[in-house]
């Protein structure tokens, strides 16, 4: 093949082993919002670019840097698209259009499915990438942010990864924001300090944002920036204790990190990130979330109180295959069907698709090769048993032989699938 012609960059193929490994990080996921009560959704993979525009912010890196825009290319249609970079927008433009204001709040629902960001593709952040999303909307909290904290660290946990630290903090809201926002200005204009050209335009659009920058030159200046939990009006800070002391009554452990912000504007009160134990940094953050009280009004909605959170499933698969757990084990057949006259796939295929019809994971061998080659192919797949077609089966027969152990009995076509059955639930059985 020529070399032109492979994944964009930025993107990869899942191959049988990863897919695999995707697919068990996301039963862990379904289950657990199931268990939960987060009911399962999907929005569209495009949208009208104006919704996350509006909602995540036109000054976040999101928007103005990685969003992937998508115009139609024929017919009279000229709306700006872009692909979804993430799933909260999407979610709460759907209650508003669905009209889920008038469900029975709050209105708890749960989505996976790949993310679309045009960013500078590097180890563990690709420009699609995998997410579960989870979104309780109508409910003002404080228990429904510890209970979503809660169950982050729990997916953590059923997934592999138990050394995941929780770092929690409130950015507080219109009511006390805007006069931290002044001391937050006032710092970063200080004599004797100079900002890379980047965070000088951020901090004229939003100045929140200095606080997470990528910028190594901005860590020494981060350091000496004032709190926001020290400017917490009463109501925010009554809120964030509240938290608090949810998670401390449940027995989860937290950082309370006054740096962390979160990258989009929707967020207000409570945010909270997840990391590896040893491995914070910028792009090292396994997954995290917070409170969007006003994103549904901004979305044409009434006023409505929401948190939620996003957890990269690349970063948890890859994390579990770098700490050689969470494999799942690999599909293999209970049987092999095989045959002694090797042109005769037929009867091999038919037998196949019968015991596939009862629920048995089966695979027929239909190359035109002798038997003894069809059955070396059954051990390398893992069979148990070897289902060998002969000239019993005009009566009704066949042979089944025990690949492991070397056993072999004539057994009725119509006892096959139970007797099969029963190894597949008792493997080792006799």
């Amino acid at each position: 093949m020529p070399p032109s012609l492979r994944a964009p960059r930025g993107t990869r193929d899942l191959l049988p082993d990863e897919r695999a490994a995707f697919a068990r990080v996301e039963r862990i996921a379904r289950d657990l919002a199931a268990r939960y009560g987060y009911r399962d959704m999907e929005t569209p993979l495009f949208e009208q670019a104006a919704i996350f525009e509006r909602g995540i912010g036109a000054a976040t890196d999101v928007v103005e840097k990685e969003l992937f825009r998508v115009s139609p290319s024929r017919g009279e249609e000229r709306e700006a698209w872009a692909l979804r970079p993430e799933a909260t927008a999407g979610i709460c433009r759907a209650y508003v259009e669905h009209g889920m204001q008038t469900w029975p709040q709050p209105v708890r629902l749960s989505l996976s499915g790949p993310m679309f960001r045009y960013d500078r593709p590097q180890a563990g952040r690709y420009r699609q990438f995998w997410q579960w999303d989870v979104e309780a909307i109508g409910d003002a909290g404080p228990a429904v942010d510890a209970e979503l904290v809660e169950l982050g660290a729990r997916f953590y946990r059923d997934a592999g990864l138990p050394d995941v630290e929780i770092l929690l903090n409130s950015i507080g809201d219109a009511a006390c924001r805007p006069a931290y926002l002044a001391r937050l200005v006032a710092h970063y204009r200080a004599d004797g300090i100079h900002l890379p050209e980047l965070e000088r335009r951020r901090l004229e659009t939003n100045p929140l944002r200095l606080l997470d920058s990528k910028d190594p030159a901005m860590a020494e200046v981060n350091a000496g920036a004032p709190r926001i939990t020290d400017h917490l009006c009463p109501a925010c800070a009554q809120h964030f204790a509240a938290v608090r002391a949810h998670l401390d009554a449940m027995g989860i452990t937290y950082r309370v990190e006054p740096g962390l912000v979160r990258g989009l504007d929707y967020y207000v009160r409570t945010a909270f990130e997840f990391y590896r134990r040893g491995e914070e940094g910028q792009q090292q953050a396994l997954g995290g979330g917070g409170r969007y009280d006003g994103l549904i009004e901004l979305l044409g909605g009434k006023p409505t109180a929401g948190i939620g959170f996003a957890l990269g499933l690349d970063r948890v698969v890859l994390a579990l295959a770098a700490a050689g757990t969470g494999a799942p084990a690999e599909a293999v057949p209970v049987a092999v069907v095989v045959g002694a006259d090797p042109g005769n796939t037929l009867d091999r295929l038919r037998i196949a698709t019968d015991l596939r019809g009862a629920g048995l994971p089966v695979r027929a061998d239909l190359a035109v090769r002798k038997l003894g080659r069809q059955l070396e192919a059954a051990v390398r797949d893992g069979a148990q048993f070897a289902v060998i077609l002969g000239d019993e089966l005009a009566a009704g027969e066949v042979q089944l032989r025990d690949l492991d152990g070397g056993s072999q009995k004539t057994v009725a076509l119509a006892d096959l699938p139970a007797l099969l059955r029963r190894k597949v639930r008792a493997p080792g059985a006799p």
